[in-house]
């Protein structure tokens, strides 16, 4: 079980990545060659789906079956691997866009933090006019591709960018799951959401299953709840027995 709690440090050291940064990087300039990225997600990953929210969707993640669940995490040669793990809130953000397609249907969407590319994918399958999924890790961006591959979509416009921060334009709607798990972060994404809201109107989506930071956190007040999901028993195992998780609505004060 090793590799389960390598992706619960993951969470507890993801706001380091997120961290402003000088770096910009697309998926073209990888300097590892893709296919070889692409093989070593094969052969570590696992296609999975049926236990999770959103069973129509296929996803290449780590399973207990999988050599990092169980390997030392320094044998891991990426970043950690965010994208190996459907979290919760993810989850229920793609299947509340799954269920109500019309909040995508014809809009230009962004996924933030979009790790294995679930929730764009839902997006996209929705009817969305454009997706861009992005996720610092380009290695990420390398499991959305093939994972889109596996539910028959083209591939998706994949930054690898930090947005966090910068003039986000020609968005209708921002989807974030799983976001709001460090105070840090969470208050940087409270300011920029604030502005892309009133500054270009764009509309935001967040799925998160009810983290302490989340919770406690100034924003929590700005939310309103959308949907609540109860969470598959598998999923609850996975996330030290976390029940259910919620799509809220961001709603700054006027």
């Amino acid at each position: 079980m090793s590799g389960l709690l390598t992706c619960t440090r993951c969470v507890k050291t993801c706001y380091k990545l997120f961290a402003p940064t000088n770096r910009h990087r697309h998926l073209s300039k990888i300097r590892q060659p893709d296919e070889h990225v692409r093989v070593f997600i094969s052969e570590n990953t696992e296609v999975v789906g049926q236990q999770s929210l959103t069973p129509e969707i296929k996803l290449r993640l780590f399973t207990p079956d999988c050599r990092f669940w169980r390997d030392r995490p320094e044998l891991w040669p990426f970043d950690d691997p965010y994208w190996a793990i459907y979290w919760p809130g993810g989850q229920a953000l793609s299947r509340y866009v799954l269920d109500d397609p019309a909040v995508c249907r014809g809009k230009t969407v962004l996924d933030l933090g979009s790790g294995c590319g679930a929730s764009a994918i839902a997006a996209k399958l929705c009817g969305a006019a454009r997706v861009v999924a992005n996720d610092i890790d380009p290695v990420a961006a390398i499991a959305t591709h093939m994972n889109c591959e596996l539910n028959g979509l083209e591939p998706l416009f994949c930054m690898t960018d930090n947005m966090i921060g910068s003039e986000v334009e020609g968005f209708d709607l921002i989807l974030l799951g799983d976001m709001f798990y460090d105070e840090a972060l969470a208050s940087s994404l409270h300011s920029w959401l604030d502005r892309s809201v009133r500054v270009h109107g764009t509309k935001v989506l967040i799925g998160d299953p009810g983290r302490a930071q989340f919770e406690g956190h100034g924003i929590r007040r700005l939310l309103h709840r959308q949907a609540r999901f109860e969470l598959p028993e598998s999923v609850r195992e996975e996330n030290y027995g976390l029940t259910c998780s919620s799509v809220w609505s961001y709603h700054p004060e006027l």
